[in-house]
């Protein structure tokens, strides 16, 4: 659960403040995508993903300055970026996989650092920081306030437009930083990656206690509600359930969680 857990953090900041980012998974996949482009074309895991993350990073930064500069709902602007930045990934692979299966590039999705796989040593350190912003930052407390009163946080001087542009940018770094992780696992960049990424990611988010209204939820409610999404997709899968009576589950969990909250 890695992967969603990463992205789950930063899609927390952005529901909380009242948003919502359905892009996240074109990101990690053109993410992916332009990671293993990069050490293709250097041989250089470290500009790999410097590469794949500054590219999510500016996906992120795209769809905050739209919707806080362009007064559009986050929803309707990442919705309409779901299909361009998917059709980028496919525009630049031409739909076909990029190869990426060295030792230094396969080493974020499947390395280990004293015996601990990566990407739980990345999802652990991306968490931490993600608490610390949250709850012991002036930062952390502007996103709350954004989004339990927007139109009070202006009253009150607050720099909105840059707060919610923020947001933005910190789940398109962490989908960019993902989509490394992602495309190191599998050993390429796939241009299909993700699809539907964004299902499990929100529903993690909102059954660990964030409210779809904004103004509440936490970092350690996110990484419970990404254990259940996990632990429920693996013993879906371990039954032998078929990968669409997968979806019609996760769906109705959304659901639930959302009438019951």
């Amino acid at each position: 659960v890695s992967v969603t857990a990463i992205v789950a953090v930063g899609m927390t900041f952005v529901i909380i403040s009242g948003g919502i980012d359905l892009s996240v998974g074109s990101n990690l996949a053109f993410s992916g995508v332009v990671a293993s482009m990069a050490f293709v074309s250097t041989g250089s895991a470290p500009l790999a993903l410097l590469a794949g993350i500054a590219t999510g990073g500016i996906i992120g930064l795209i769809n905050g300055l739209i919707t806080a500069k362009g007064r559009i709902t986050g929803f309707i602007v990442t919705l309409a970026m779901l299909g361009v930045v998917r059709g980028f990934a496919f525009i630049i692979t031409g739909g076909n996989p990029v190869t990426a299966s060295d030792p230094g590039f396969t080493w974020f999705g499947v390395g280990s650092v004293l015996g601990i796989p990566v990407p739980i040593v990345i999802t652990i350190v991306v968490i931490a920081l993600g608490w610390f912003a949250l709850t012991k930052t002036k930062f952390g407390r502007y996103v709350y306030a954004i989004g339990g009163n927007e139109r009070a946080s202006r009253w009150t001087g607050l720099k909105v437009d840059g707060v919610q542009t923020s947001v933005y940018v910190v789940v398109g770094l962490l989908a960019g930083l993902a989509g490394v992780i992602l495309a190191g696992r599998l050993g390429s960049g796939q241009p299909f990656a993700g699809d539907g990424f964004e299902l499990d990611v929100i529903a993690a988010v909102i059954l660990g206690g964030s409210s779809l209204a904004g103004g509440r939820g936490t970092i350690l409610g996110t990484v419970i509600g990404v254990l259940i999404i996990g632990v429920l997709n693996n013993g879906l899968t371990l039954l032998d359930v078929s990968t669409y009576w997968q979806m019609v589950v996760q769906g109705a969990i959304i659901l639930a969680a959302v009438l019951l909250d």
